[in-house]
């Protein structure tokens, strides 16, 4: 019996790894799996959220560019990000850039308590256990 095992890009993130056994292909593992890869574009986006946040609470009023600048995040996604904060009322738009709310006081005491929830939550999916 004969086997390969060979890798191939799929996307920027993932890595197909596929066996071959006497001709035959059989999917084998993805480093960074389908069930895994909407939950790390997620986090991704909420950390670019909060970089963007943390400008705006440290640097008020800023504008979009100077975001950008700061940050080295794409102006494009810097609106993005500023549209969602504001839709949670985290922030809003003036003449002269954003500002916080009144509720980003509130936001930012509850926030070290939500990414550790989240960490938890992470730190729980090394406990499952799945036998081969």
């Amino acid at each position: 019996m004969v086997i390969y095992v060979s890798m191939y890009h799929v996307n920027r993130w993932n890595y197909k790894f596929v066996t071959r056994i006497n001709s035959c292909f059989t999917l084998c593992a993805d480093v960074i799996s389908i069930l895994t890869e909407k939950v790390t574009g997620e986090l991704e986006m909420l950390q670019r959220h909060l970089v963007i946040l943390k400008q705006v609470v440290e640097n008020e009023p800023i504008g979009i560019l100077k975001l950008a600048e700061e940050t080295k995040i794409p102006s494009h996604k810097v609106r993005y990000s500023l549209r969602v904060l504001e839709q949670e009322g985290l922030i809003r738009a003036t003449a002269p850039g954003a500002v916080t709310t009144d509720q980003t006081r509130s936001f930012l005491r509850e926030l070290d308590s939500m990414i550790e929830d989240l960490s938890k939550k992470a730190e729980d999916l090394l406990e499952i256990k799945i036998t081969r």
